[in-house]
C-alpha cells in the first residue's frame, strides 16, 4: 500500500514530510508509532487538523508543536492545500 505522504527531507534527527491536497481522506488512517515523536506544522494547509484518540480535532497552524507519546492513538484530518511537517525522533 503507498502511504499518504511524501518524505522531502530525511535526516538522523528529524523527517520534513508532506501531505498533497489530492490525498483520499480514508488514507489518513488512526495509528500509533513506535517512538516518542514531536512534530512542528511547517506549512498548514487550510482546515488540516490533528487528532488524538478520545478528543475531538483541532486546527492545525503554522508553527504548532505537538507531542506524541510512543504507542499512542493519532491521525492527521485532512484539509485543502499542502500540510508539511518536521517530525522530530525524540530519544
Amino acid at each position: 500500500m503507498e502511504k499518504p505522504y511524501r518524505d522531502i527531507e530525511i535526516t538522523d534527527k528529524y523527517i520534513v514530510r508532506e501531505f498533497d491536497n489530492n490525498i483520499d481522506p480514508i488514507e489518513l488512517m488512526w495509528h500509533r508509532d513506535d517512538e516518542d515523536r514531536m512534530v512542528e506544522v511547517l506549512e498548514p494547509g487550510l482546515n488540516w487538523g490533528f487528532q488524538f484518540e478520545n478528543e475531538l480535532p483541532w486546527e492545525l497552524e503554522e508553527n504548532l508543536t505537538i507531542f506524541i507519546m510512543r504507542h499512542e492513538w493519532h491521525r492527521v484530518v485532512k484539509g485543502t492545500g499542502t500540510l508539511k511537517l518536521k517530525i522530530h525522533k525524540c530519544d
